[in-house]
């Protein structure tokens, strides 16, 4: 089994890293860290250098989050999925039979989350796969 984290560097998203560092450090599991990559538009000539950059952004960012995880003494694996971040999350959790995915919120509303359709709201009504919510610090 795994923890699957979405990781974007957002302020929601580092107090998710340390949470889902110290879920996975207990339960002596492999951190899965995601970053779904999916370049605004479909097609076109500007739909490459969206993906390029979006795919090396999280990439980037990843990095961060695998030191961290290196020094709590935690396995970490990256994905960047070309994904929408639920649809990454969803897919990765499958992939490596996850006990739970984290995910940080921005502190947003429950009703602007629904109407916007946020990450933490799309993963609590379309995943199998227990979902950790972590609120933003204060």
């Amino acid at each position: 089994m795994s923890v699957v984290l979405g990781y974007d560097e957002s302020p929601g998203a580092a107090r998710a890293l340390r949470i889902a560092i110290e879920v996975a450090a207990a339960f002596d599991e492999r951190l899965v860290l995601v970053y779904g990559a999916a370049a605004p538009g479909p097609t076109g000539e500007e739909y490459r250098s969206h993906y390029e950059a979006i795919r090396q952004a999280g990439r980037t960012g990843l990095e961060h989050a695998v030191t961290e995880a290196d020094r709590a003494g935690v396995a970490s694996v990256v994905e960047v999925i070309d994904a929408k971040p639920a649809q990454a999350l969803i897919k990765a959790a499958n992939r490596h039979s996850a006990r739970v995915i984290v995910v940080g919120s921005w502190g947003e509303s429950p009703m602007r989350g629904a109407l916007l359709g946020s990450t933490p709201h799309k993963l609590l009504h379309l995943s199998d796969v227990p979902v950790l919510c972590v609120p933003p610090e204060d």
